[in-house]
């Protein structure tokens, strides 16, 4: 493996399967050793409002707010996040994000590496009622 690696954004496959926005997944294609690091785009009106909540079995996250203004729902309760604001998660802690705001937001997500990290989620239907 080389010592060091260097991807844009427009480097990374876009993740995101049609919905809204962006999700770009930068561990697979940086081949990452023990960080997992994901640039995410979001914009006006879209998140996990009305939909699903996750947390994990043992991955901790950290999201920072790079640009906009985001509603983040964690148990029961709404906090609002502006840029350069950083939030750690706890992995049992049952999150989502919302942008509730007129412009997009950008948020980077960095948390361990797991070979697959959908063995660590766990989906929380209905937790954010419209």
């Amino acid at each position: 493996m080389a010592e060091y690696t260097i991807l844009s954004v427009e480097e990374v496959p876009d993740a995101s399967g049609g919905y809204p926005g962006e999700m770009h997944f930068f561990t697979g294609p940086l081949e990452t050793e023990q960080v997992a690091f994901t640039f995410r785009r979001m914009p006006p009106q879209t998140g996990g409002k009305g939909s699903y909540g996750h947390s994990h079995k043992t991955q901790e996250e950290l999201v920072f707010v790079i640009s906009g203004n985001l509603q983040f729902k964690i148990g029961d309760e709404v906090i609002e996040v502006g840029p350069r604001h950083a939030v750690r998660l706890a992995p049992s802690a049952v999150r989502s994000i919302w942008n509730d705001s007129e412009d997009d937001a950008e948020i980077i997500i960095v948390s361990t590496r797991h070979e697959n990290v959908r063995d660590d989620v766990e989906l929380h239907e209905d937790f954010w009622p419209e």
